[in-house]
């Protein structure tokens, strides 16, 4: 039987963890696809889950009144989606939509609070790898400002 350590292991997120944290993670994950314009998770639902892109494209969307949905960032094969799962109240603040058929493994959030906090090195090591995602996007956002605001040269 084939597990999805192989894979975990290899993802640009998760390579060099501890073998013994691997195998905490494999037990919280299972394949998932979407097809395109499927909605991965929409804003103000629970936050159970986040996702380790294998193929295709999501982009991150937000509501915008009298614009509807805008496209805000897209994600595609090595990306990680999602970090409302790590703090309360766990709820998703935007949407997440396919733009392509799309291949992911889904982590489970209960079960990844719950191997977190029975194993605190497990939770600081993912702790470090969620802040880097989370620090790259403010910065990708706050260029995204300066652009916006015609600010840069």
């Amino acid at each position: 039987m084939h597990t999805l350590e192989p894979i975990l292991a290899e993802h640009p997120f998760l390579k060099g963890l501890r073998q013994e944290h691997l195998a905490l993670l494999v037990g919280c994950a299972s394949n998932v696809r979407f097809e395109a314009g499927a909605f991965v998770f929409r804003q103000g639902q629970e936050a159970n889950h986040f996702f380790i892109l294998r193929d295709g494209k999501v982009a991150v969307e937000a509501f915008a009144p009298q614009k509807g949905a805008v496209a805000i960032d897209t994600y595609g094969e090595g990306d990680v989606l999602g970090w409302s799962w790590l703090l309360p109240p766990y709820r998703w603040r935007f949407d997440a939509r396919a733009v392509e058929p799309t291949r992911m493994i889904s982590l489970d959030a209960r079960c990844m609070r719950t191997k977190c906090e029975n194993d605190h090195d497990l939770g600081y090591e993912l702790m470090k790898r969620f802040a880097g995602i989370i620090e790259q996007r403010l910065d990708a956002t706050r260029w995204q400002l300066l652009d916006l605001y015609g600010v840069r040269d």
